[in-house]
């Protein structure tokens, strides 16, 4: 790709519409910088397309009944708690 595939005006409109001030300096740089963008996307048509679709199987594993904390080693490292709770900051 050439560095004329993003041209500086389509720069300075894409500049405009972000409302950020560009020098020419400046310009010159994001539009060769665009054209390497673009250059980049064209070679992902490289990439083989995958002919098949993946096996899909579910990894999440079967939900288990187990003993959980009791109150008092949940609200051990708590740094308040109220009234057997676990007292967060008032919300105005």
């Amino acid at each position: 790709m050439t560095d004329d595939a993003v041209s500086a005006e389509e720069v300075r409109h894409v500049a405009e519409l972000a409302r950020v001030d560009l020098t020419d300096e400046e310009v010159d740089q994001f539009t060769r910088q665009f054209a390497d963008v673009l250059e980049y996307f064209d070679s992902l048509d490289e990439v083989p397309e995958v002919d098949r679709e993946a096996d899909l199987t579910n990894v999440m594993r079967p939900d288990e009944e187990r003993d959980s904390l009791d109150r008092e080693a949940a609200l051990r490292n708590a740094p308040e708690t109220e009234d057997g709770y676990f007292k967060g900051p008032n919300v105005s």
